[in-house]
């Protein structure tokens, strides 16, 4: 059974920077995938970022291309996102996901809100 557990939402204006965290336990992070999702009030989760085990692959959804960066530390079983030049559309609660078999596991979130 993995728990993940997000840290570092908050309230910032438009143009400033967050970083995002989630602690994972009960499993085996280092040859997890992970991902970072996010749902806005009134719209689907959907897809921010994910990293490959390694730490070497790493993809984003476009609207975030070039200001998120995620990293993951496997000593410390930790993935972040670093968010920077926020927009109002980032605005969202973010969730850390991982999948394992044929099982995902989510966190419970974490409330980013960027006022404009």
């Amino acid at each position: 059974q993995v728990q993940l557990v997000e840290s570092g939402g908050g309230l910032v204006q438009a143009g400033g920077s967050l970083r995002l965290s989630c602690a994972a336990s009960g499993g085996t992070f280092s040859v997890y995938d992970m991902g970072w999702y996010r749902q806005a009030p009134g719209k689907e989760r959907e897809f921010v970022a994910t990293i490959d085990w390694s730490g070497a692959v790493r993809y984003y959804r476009n609207s975030v291309k070039g200001r998120f960066i995620i990293s993951r530390d496997n000593a410390k079983n930790t993935v972040d996102l670093q968010m920077n030049s926020l927009k109002s559309e980032d605005t969202g609660i973010y969730y850390c996901n991982t999948r394992v078999g044929l099982v995902d596991y989510w966190g419970q979130g974490t409330q980013v809100t960027v006022s404009s």
